[in-house]
């Protein structure tokens, strides 16, 4: 089990999320980040769907109260337990009564505290997200606050000292050194890109397009020169995911995130691929990003790196174990 101590508003239970209910208008949830928590329970020996903390404000400090495994992974932050700094992204074992505190970003913005055998809450409807617009899953539907309590399958493992190279330090970004700020995308041209001008398709590709303070897990405002419609049209209601770039009559985008709304009425002018949401999960508000023409091969393709990534974590991790659990035998026959 673990304690909450201090907590900002909106951190969250969270796991890959809710799918298949999309039709009866519940949304999918899960991380912003899936790769963050992927890497986390794979370092963990977890499921890949086990679930984790979510953190988006900051700080964040919680009490071991039995001893536990665990990683904090999305970010670079000040992390410390009961006040050694440890490192995100590698496995840290914890005694009971030990404190963990996560300090805000230095690059990245959201965080993963994953723990060995999961958090422990009502599975609804599949999944233990927490859909903050419904009120349920995760901690009674609510964003987590002082003074709660999480049980956890409480595991120790026998094996720590180790750890993932973070996603951005592996994985190609579509970036150049001019521009290294600024968080680059590849997106395909969607349904109704051919209902822009001309112009307003250009623009989508060449601005550099800022995160405005109006955005949440729900999506992200893009503020930036308006992209205008060749006539005004009227669409029928469509299924909406995560990655979708709408434009309401304004003319600036919403990006669909975690949160994204069931379905959605606005044109569709490109779509984010499922590779780069990670990216965009770590953009701060105020974060400029630029949109970059890609095929719908090249977008399926873009999983390869990443599904690569993982399963070369995977089988470092199992050679680890393996090795781990082979010299403690050893250790074990020479006392015998």
């Amino acid at each position: 089990m673990i304690t909450i101590l201090e907590t900002s508003a909106l951190n969250t239970v969270q796991d890959l999320g809710r799918p298949g209910y999309r039709n009866l208008g519940v949304g999918t949830s899960g991380v912003m980040d899936a790769l963050a928590l992927q890497v986390g329970n794979i370092l963990l020996g977890n499921q890949m769907d086990d679930a984790c903390i979510e953190l988006q404000t900051y700080p964040f400090v919680l009490r071991f109260e039995t001893a536990t495994t665990f990683t904090v992974t999305g970010i670079d932050a000040a992390i410390e337990l009961d006040g050694r700094t440890i490192l995100p992204w590698m496995i840290e074992t914890a005694a009971a009564g030990q404190v963990l505190r996560v300090g805000p970003p230095k690059a990245g913005a959201r965080g993963y505290i994953c723990l060995a055998g999961g958090i422990e809450v009502p599975v609804v409807l599949g999944s233990c997200s927490t859909q903050l617009r419904g009120s349920f899953g995760g901690l009674d539907g609510r964003p987590l606050e002082a003074g709660d309590t999480l049980e956890t399958i409480a595991t120790a493992l026998d094996v720590v000292g180790y750890g993932a190279l973070p996603p951005a330090a592996v994985l190609d970004a579509v970036a150049t050194a001019e521009d290294s700020k600024v968080i680059h995308l590849r997106a395909m041209p969607a349904t109704d890109y051919a209902l822009f001008t001309p112009e307003a398709q250009q623009r989508l590709w060449d601005t550099p397009w800022r995160i405005t303070p109006q955005s949440n897990r729900v999506g992200y405002r893009l503020s930036g020169a308006p992209l205008e419609l060749r006539h005004r049209v009227e669409l029928r209601s469509y299924g909406v995911i995560a990655g979708i770039v709408q434009v309401p009559p304004a003319g600036e985008p919403i990006v669909q995130l975690a949160d994204a709304n069931t379905v959605g009425g606005y044109p569709r002018i490109a779509t984010v691929i499922e590779a780069d949401l990670w990216r965009l999960a770590q953009a701060r508000i105020g974060t400029r990003i630029r949109l970059h023409e890609c095929s719908f091969a090249e977008g399926v393709a873009a999983m390869q790196p990443v599904n690569a990534y993982l399963d070369k974590l995977r089988m470092m991790v199992a050679h680890y174990r393996s090795s781990a659990h082979s010299r403690a035998g050893m250790k074990s026959g020479a006392k015998a």
